[in-house]
């Protein structure tokens, strides 16, 4: 991290290590969801094979976690820059150029997610309302729409805040 001119963090920079937090803190929980999914999967199928006796709604759980795991880890990728570039034909482009393309594909990125964190939410505010639930467990759907919020959430942030430098010309990010 680097000072700023009077020999402070600025705000910015502040605002770039919470972020970087953030979506550290929001891919651990993705990461110990996917563990206990693993381990619940590995516990079912050994039940399975040498008890007859599988965790009882096994599969529903695995389908609600990974929603969950899924848009956990979104924060983190996109604030590492570790999505899937194409960059074939910007390749030779000025560097004014690429930062320009990368703040309107970094653009395009927040308003997708913005989309799908609008309609998670009013999904969840849907299943939530008709008390809609899992078919083996009885599981409330909603809950695992809400689990997905604060993950998209955190993704427009940081797509705002990498646009925002990007047009700047300080891209922000992690960028190795």
């Amino acid at each position: 991290m680097t000072l700023g001119v009077d020999g402070g963090v600025t705000a910015e920079q502040k605002r770039e290590r919470w972020l970087e937090r953030a979506c550290d803190l929001s891919a651990v929980v993705g990461g110990l969801v996917l563990v206990a999914m693993a381990g619940m999967t590995v516990v079912s199928v050994v039940g399975r094979a040498f008890f007859s006796h599988p965790i009882l709604g096994d599969v529903e759980l695995v389908q609600l976690g990974c929603a969950v795991v899924v848009a956990s880890f979104l924060p983190y990728t996109q604030f590492r820059r570790a999505n899937l570039i194409v960059d074939f034909f910007t390749a030779h482009a000025a560097p004014g150029t690429q930062r320009m393309m990368d703040a309107f594909g970094t653009l395009l990125y927040t308003l997708s997610m913005a989309l799908i964190l609008w309609r998670v939410a009013v999904g969840a505010q849907a299943m939530h309302a008709s008390q809609e639930s899992s078919m083996l467990m009885e599981l409330p759907l909603w809950w695992p729409y809400a689990l997905m919020l604060p993950g998209l959430s955190l993704s427009v942030l940081i797509g705002l805040h990498q646009t925002a430098g990007l047009l700047r010309g300080t891209s922000p990010g992690a960028a190795s």
